[in-house]
């Protein structure tokens, strides 16, 4: 942290009193505000000492260094030690504040290719333009692209539409089942068999409505497969189906929905722990999950928790929040996954079998209330959240503020050899479709291709080479500038 100029040491006093006083408050904007906004500024802009939002930081800007400032102070400096008033939660959501304000500033001093159809934008590696494949559609959620030149795409309010020979095919199919659209519920993801070729099977998953005996309208992720046959759905099957019990009062929030195929012929989907974030580390329930199926819906046996008694036996991975990526990388064959954070914290996490990811119990954000976040352990005591924990595998990446992540693709295509095998990130609340290198399973650069166009939902390579993205109302395809 930037070094400090010499406070009065009764000034000292009085803030450490202050900050005795704000153990039932806890709310970072508030801390800020007491302990470090007469230094820094009220915006964090500078004042007696310097600017913590224009990124250039004398003791180290990455997150560890920062918390270290503030636990440990720089007494030479001035700088007042806050470990001993100031928990480890309390000072992480300093940081997350930090972070969020330092972000706002660069946003409004950063000019981010915003490109439109036909005009070219230079990224790191190529030129490239944005252009419309179609349009008219309402807030699309999926596309995906048939062998027979054909593309599905998926809309929230629970369509199922084709795009043919360059245009919006006027009625969507028929047969899709009802959906739950309130909330964040609706139709998500679209994924053709691996051998769509030969057995023509398509996947969907979506909020799957339903009453409990008592009435109440609730809840649940749910996957089916179906043929595509004269514009409509038949022949449909589910694939999975969580009980009843597990589901959730209807619309709300996290329900995942992404699926991925592993060429070995097994389904992996995506369900959200439905804002009970306890479930997420629950095994007997599929809440805050990552599934492995055989793709007709069977167990395989080899499974993580197969044989043990009492757990959801599709599972995979656990310790998930929202998962709303999902890619297998063919050359690798690892499979991939983003997840949205809360207030801060959204994660690219390289999924392994049976391992905890650890929500609710670890985390690099804090509650939307500005509170460090909390959740109740087996014995019903409340426990605040951490970083890291022995036995919790940790994000290979995460972002503080949060990019709202929604899908994740590996760039296959040959129109932009330059990006051969990086992982492609789209985003809902920062409009963003970010690069990202990974080397050895590490991440090692990150570009923000393009910012502000839209909330984009999906970003997949197609067939013809470009790269798809989802905007709110549109398809449009990212191309080489020269084409």
């Amino acid at each position: 942290m930037p070094t400090l100029p010499r406070l009065p040491a009764l000034l000292i006093v009085s803030l450490l009193a202050t900050a005795s006083a704000l153990g039932q408050t806890r709310d970072v904007k508030k801390i800020y505000a007491e302990l470090c906004a007469n230094c820094h500024g009220p915006s964090m802009e500078g004042g007696a000492g310097p600017s913590l939002i224009i990124g250039k930081w004398k003791h180290g800007g990455d997150d560890a260094s920062l918390t270290q400032s503030i636990h440990d102070g720089y007494p030479l400096a001035t700088m007042p030690a806050w470990g001993a008033v100031l928990s480890d939660a309390d000072i992480r959501g300093l940081v997350v504040y930090i972070r969020e304000q330092g972000a706002a500033f660069e946003r409004n001093h950063t000019v981010f290719a915003k490109p439109a159809d036909s005009i070219t934008a230079q990224s790191e590696l190529n030129p490239y333009r944005l252009e419309t494949v179609a349009g008219n559609l309402s807030e699309p959620w999926s596309i995906a692209f048939l062998p027979d030149g054909r593309t599905l795409v998926t809309e929230k309010k629970g369509t199922l539409r084709i795009i043919e020979n360059g245009k919006l095919v006027d009625k969507p199919v028929d047969g899709v089942p009802p959906v739950d659209t309130n909330g964040q519920a609706g139709l998500f993801d679209v994924v053709p068999h691996p051998d769509f070729a030969h057995n023509g099977w398509i996947y969907l998953s979506l909020a799957d409505p339903q009453k409990t005996p008592d009435g109440r309208n609730v809840a649940m992720t749910r996957i089916i497969r179906g043929h595509l046959r004269d514009g409509a759905l038949v022949d449909q099957e589910t694939i999975f189906q969580a009980p009843l019990e597990t589901y959730r009062p209807a619309g709300g929030v996290h329900f995942g929905g992404r699926i991925a195929f592993d060429g070995q012929g097994h389904v992996f989907f995506s369900i959200g722990e439905r804002g009970a974030k306890e479930n997420a580390q629950d095994i007997t329930r599929p809440n805050g999950k990552i599934h492995r199926l055989n793709d007709d819906g069977k167990i395989p046996a080899d499974n993580p928790f197969v044989n043990t008694p009492g757990a959801d036996k599709s599972i995979w991975s656990y310790g998930h929040r929202n998962p709303q990526g999902l890619v297998f990388d063919k050359a690798t064959g690892e499979l991939w996954e983003t997840e949205h954070g809360p207030r801060g914290g959204d994660e690219l996490n390289f999924i392994r079998k049976g391992l905890n990811y650890g929500w609710p119990i670890t985390t690099y954000g804090i509650d939307y209330d500005g509170k460090p976040f909390t959740y109740r352990d087996a014995k019903g005591q409340l426990i605040p959240s951490v970083t890291t924990k022995d036995g919790i595998e940790p994000p290979a990446t995460y972002w503080v503020p949060s990019i709202a992540v929604s899908s994740l693709n590996v760039y296959e295509g040959k129109l932009f050899p330059k990006w051969k095998g990086n992982l492609f990130a789209a985003s809902l609340a920062a409009q963003e479709l970010r690069r990202i290198v990974i080397k050895d399973g590490k991440v090692v650069h990150q570009e923000i291709i393009f910012k502000n166009i839209g909330r984009l939902r999906d970003a997949i390579t197609g067939p013809d080479g470009s790269l798809y993205v989802l905007l709110p109302d549109r398809v449009s395809r990212l191309i080489p500038a020269d084409k």
